[in-house]
């Protein structure tokens, strides 16, 4: 790719709970891209992923896979950002080529629902700072981040997919936004974390509660304090739907 041609390598950062696997569902419905979930996330947890034909071992070969089969037709991936993969931020030609989408929610309610899936969470699997060092880093690169609200994309779906499109330079389809529910084999192997989406037929608000918050527990308000200002500097550079 050269720096004339049009994205054909989408990407779709989000920290953990962060609805990016219903987005990612949606994405599948498309007839024009090819969707990975999770590539970075599957090297770091399971040691490999697989890219079209190849099967890559390393987040360094997965870049190179991406633009290669880039090259080629539109990919689509969408990964979290609870594990770090430092490498892409010498990839100069990943940050600035491929057109990076950022998926933002509230640390508010990533936080309870991600410690209830993950009891001794950590504070970097939170992810928000780390999604604020790729978006800072595209930035730099001389790339053209877009940032989009997934409270917009629950309340709004239509007109949110609409603007990313639009951003993308990706055409929109109104049947994106339908699908049949069922568990996906691109996220088997961490179906425990998509239970919501696998019943999912349409992209919807959830309203679950959660034993633990920000408010209840000392531990999970000091994970929200060391987010927040990640989370508000990229909410002040969102799309405004």
């Amino acid at each position: 790719m050269t720096t004339g041609d049009p994205p054909r390598l989408l990407a779709l950062w989000s920290a953990p709970r962060s609805r990016s696997t219903a987005f990612f569902r949606m994405m599948l419905e498309h007839p024009d891209v090819l969707s990975l979930h999770e590539p970075f996330c599957n090297i770091s947890n399971d040691g490999s992923t697989r890219v079209g034909d190849r099967v890559v071992s390393s987040a360094d070969d997965l870049v190179d896979a991406l633009l290669t089969l880039s090259g080629e037709r539109t990919v689509f991936f969408k990964d979290t950002t609870d594990c770090r993969y430092d490498c892409i931020f010498e990839r100069r030609d990943f940050l600035r080529h491929a057109r990076h989408t950022f998926l933002l929610r509230d640390p508010r309610e990533i936080i309870p629902s991600f410690a209830a899936l993950k009891a001794d969470m950590a504070v970097h699997e939170v992810g928000i700072e780390y999604l604020y060092r790729i978006h800072r880093a595209v930035r730099e690169a001389g790339g053209d981040p877009v940032v989009l609200h997934s409270d917009d994309f629950v309340d709004r779906p239509e007109r949110t997919v609409r603007a990313y499109c639009a951003a993308v330079d990706l055409p929109f389809r109104a049947d994106l936004l339908r699908w049949e529910p069922g568990e996906r084999p691109e996220w088997s192997q961490s179906a425990r974390w998509h239970t919501d989406v696998s019943v999912s037929s349409t992209v919807r608000r959830g309203h679950a509660r959660y034993p633990r918050t920000i408010d209840t527990d000392a531990l999970l308000r000091i994970f929200y304090e060391h987010h927040l200002p990640f989370y508000e500097d990229l909410d002040r550079r969102r799309l405004r739907i």
